[in-house]
């Protein structure tokens, strides 16, 4: 019985019944998913172009192969304006699809961006940047396998009862709309600090699939990192986040350290191993503790691979028999001749 509750609190929260409104996909690699976390990272990096991939896996423990499965891929360029400024412009791809009706949703979105210097000299640079996004999501359910309160017993589901409820539209397009900014200072090679903010959903669509409208809240995100060298192969690395939409809130910081692999000054190869915590808020009010998160990252040349693991520690973490979500990052930068002497914050 318990199982079918948690099955069907599930399909209601993703429908949209009643009041309940929708949330977004997210990232515990949140920093290897920049076109996802601000429009205003398009272009911002230190080689010419990048291109990225994540993949999450998420309750799997309790919905096994009906688990949560969130993947991204997105492709983003900086391009030289005048002597100091840059133009970025990217694309990225996400879906998401989970549960026994396959609830998904899918979203192509174009970013850009613009990168203006406010100061600094020929190896250091103080920037800000303007960015922006447009979108078009499609939401999707099989009907078929969806299960409803009036279906469900005390003997546990009956398929053969009535639903007592109508969908208008099993599969639906929306437009979607986004802002941020970002000030990063770049005071050397290995050191600088950036903190960013960002806007998604400014329109507010209606993402419900029953006649009822229900609009998906606009979600604030503010993020920021840094930067220090603390030796001439090992480097500290702290981030955090805070992502506000609707009656939710969702935090979460920690750092990573990196050690260079290799000569200190010619190496590009490097390994990275961090820790974060993440909380959340509850709907009576006040904080709960999310998740630990463990995380790994290995850097060879022009790519990047990182890993990481979620340690439920909410009371979720009984229906899910202690297991968490994992997910998996690839990264790859196409570096060219650069003479401007710029460089951007590594994410």
């Amino acid at each position: 019985m318990k199982t079918y509750l948690l099955i069907f609190s599930f399909v209601t929260a993703m429908l949209g019944w009643n009041t309940v409104h929708s949330q977004d996909i997210h990232f515990s690699q949140f920093y290897m998913s920049p076109l996802n976390l601000n429009p205003a990272l398009t272009g911002v990096m230190n080689c010419n172009s990048r291109a990225i991939v994540n993949f999450r896996n998420q309750w799997a423990a309790v919905i096994g192969a009906n688990a949560y499965n969130t993947y991204s891929a997105s492709y983003d360029r900086k391009i030289p304006v005048g002597r100091v400024d840059y133009f970025g412009v990217g694309g990225s791809l996400w879906g998401d699809v989970a549960g026994e009706s396959r609830f998904g949703s899918t979203q192509g979105r174009f970013s850009m961006s613009y990168s203006k210097k406010m100061g600094g000299r020929r190896k250091s640079a103080h920037y800000l940047v303007i960015g922006a996004d447009a979108a078009l999501t499609q939401r999707s359910i099989k009907p078929g396998d969806l299960r409803w309160p009036s279906q469900i017993t005390g003997q546990g589901f009956d398929p053969g009862l009535p639903s007592n409820e109508i969908i208008n539209d099993y599969d639906f397009l929306y437009p979607d709309i986004g802002a941020g900014l970002l000030w990063f200072s770049v005071l050397d090679e290995n050191t600088n600090w950036y903190v960013g903010a960002a806007l998604a959903h400014l329109n507010q669509p209606n993402v419900s699939f029953l006649d009822d409208p229900v609009s998906l809240y606009s979600r604030t995100t503010i993020h920021a990192g840094a930067q220090f060298p603390m030796s001439p192969k090992m480097t500290l690395l702290p981030y955090g986040i805070m992502m506000m939409q609707g009656k939710h809130r969702e935090i979460n910081v920690g750092a990573s350290v990196r050690f260079k692999l290799g000569p200190a000054r010619t190496s590009n190869q490097s390994w990275q191993i961090g820790g974060w915590y993440r909380i959340g808020n509850q709907e009576n009010g006040g904080l709960i503790s999310d998740a630990m998160i463990v995380s790994t990252r290995f850097n060879y040349d022009q790519f990047g691979i990182g890993f990481s693991y979620d340690l439920n520690i909410s009371e979720l973490r009984t229906g899910g028999a202690g297991n968490g979500a994992f997910e998996l990052s690839l990264s790859y930068e196409l570096c060219g001749p650069e003479n401007r002497g710029v460089y951007c914050p590594r994410f």
